[in-house]
C-alpha cells in the first residue's frame, strides 16, 4: 500500500490545484477564468500600484490592490479599482468578491460599496478577515 509523502512545494500545490481545476472544469456551466491585471509603473519601470485578479462567469473575484506607500492617499487605488470593475463588467461581470484582513482595507471597500457578507474570526490567531461582495 501507498505512504502519504510531505511535499510542500509550490509545484506540488499548483498540482494538486489544477486537478481540482480539471475536475471543476466537467462540471461546471462556465469554462474559464480569465486574468485581469493592471498596472501602474514609473518612469524607470518600478511598480507603483497594481490590481489583479479573474473575472468568472458572473463574477469579479480579486485578489490583490496594491499601491505603494508614498502614492497612497492619492486616489490611485480608487482608480485603480474602478478600472477594474469596468473591464469585469465589459466582460459581463455582475458581482465583485474579495477577502481583506482587518488591518488591510476594508474601510476602503466599504466606502467603494463593498459589504462585508462574512467574516471568519481569529484568523490567524486574533485578527479577522473579511469576505465583501459588490454588485457592479
Amino acid at each position: 500500500m501507498s505512504q502519504f509523502v510531505t511535499d510542500n512545494s509550490k509545484e506540488f500545490a499548483q498540482t494538486v490545484e489544477d486537478k481540482i481545476a480539471e475536475f471543476n472544469w466537467q462540471n461546471w456551466e462556465v469554462s474559464e477564468r480569465l486574468p485581469l491585471g493592471l498596472k501602474m509603473e514609473g518612469d524607470n519601470g518600478e511598480l507603483l500600484a497594481g490590481f489583479s485578479g479573474r473575472t468568472f462567469g458572473n463574477w469579479l473575484m480579486i485578489d490583490n490592490l496594491w499601491v505603494s506607500e508614498n502614492l497612497r492617499g492619492q486616489n490611485i487605488g480608487h482608480q485603480l479599482l474602478v478600472e477594474a470593475e469596468r473591464l469585469a463588467l465589459a466582460k459581463g461581470c455582475k458581482f465583485a468578491i474579495l477577502d481583506t484582513l482587518n488591518f488591510q482595507a476594508k474601510p476602503f471597500y466599504e466606502a467603494r460599496g463593498y459589504q462585508v457578507q462574512w467574516t471568519q474570526a481569529a484568523y490567524p490567531k486574533t485578527g479577522c478577515k473579511y469576505f465583501m461582495v459588490k454588485t457592479l
